[in-house]
């Protein structure tokens, strides 16, 4: 009976050929579902926070008490609470308020173009640019909401200001410090709020995305 050689069998193991379980069209397939399923995630979160916000929007306009905490802040720094500064403050909210859900409409549509413009039988290269793009666009959403708020905060300040000014009032300087470093510090915090909460939700799905735009241009680099 023939010796049986360990060594000899390991190092014929080793060199045999290594068939690749699946080809490079069906990873391709397989990675271009994944990307397909991640957009159409983020599509449906955005439609959800659109309708989130239209909805406080309509509950806050039968409620009416939208605009107590700048006004009482008004009052607070010594000015009086008149009808006309109401209402100049009423038309810059809803403006804002209507400016802010186009906005977040126009996203949820360039989120919806970005879900049906990635196809299954898309080409490689097509499908590296579908992903960029939509990543730019993500990137665009965040930064826009955040930009957003700071533009809110600033505006209704700088109402604030003018209010007091056109009823010549002058606050107390440690009232307007308080004033001041409350707004800073509010919206230092709400932005780091909105920028945590976009990280957490749209971050893990991002990444995900990002795994697969990796896989995607190493096929790709193969190809070349």
């Amino acid at each position: 009976m023939p010796e049986f050689d360990l060594d000899s069998f390991k190092k014929t193991w080793q060199e045999q050929p290594v068939q690749n379980k699946y080809g490079d069209n069906e990873i391709l397939q397989m990675l271009n579902r994944k990307s397909r399923n991640y957009v159409k995630y983020i599509f449906w979160i955005s439609v959800a926070e659109f309708l989130l916000f239209s909805v406080i929007g309509i509950f806050y306009f039968f409620q009416n008490e939208e605009d107590n905490g700048f006004l009482n802040i008004l009052e607070k720094l010594g000015a009086q609470k008149t009808p006309q500064i109401e209402n100049r403050f009423d038309t810059i909210y809803w403006i804002l308020k209507i400016s802010s859900l186009i906005v977040t409409a126009y996203f949820v549509f360039k989120f919806y173009q970005n879900y049906r413009k990635i196809r299954i039988e898309e080409n490689l290269k097509g499908l590296i640019t579908r992903i960029l793009t939509f990543k730019k666009t993500v990137n665009a959403f965040i930064l826009i909401s955040i930009l957003l708020l700071v533009a809110f905060t600033s505006i209704f300040t700088i109402f604030i200001f003018y209010s007091l000014n056109a009823q010549n009032v002058e606050p107390k300087s440690s009232e307007m410090t308080i004033f001041i470093v409350g707004i800073i510090v509010t919206t230092a915090f709400s932005v780091l709020l909105i920028w945590l909460y976009y990280r957490l939700v749209y971050g893990i799905i991002m990444s995900k995305l990002d795994k697969n735009l990796k896989q995607l241009k190493e096929i790709d680099s193969q190809e070349v």
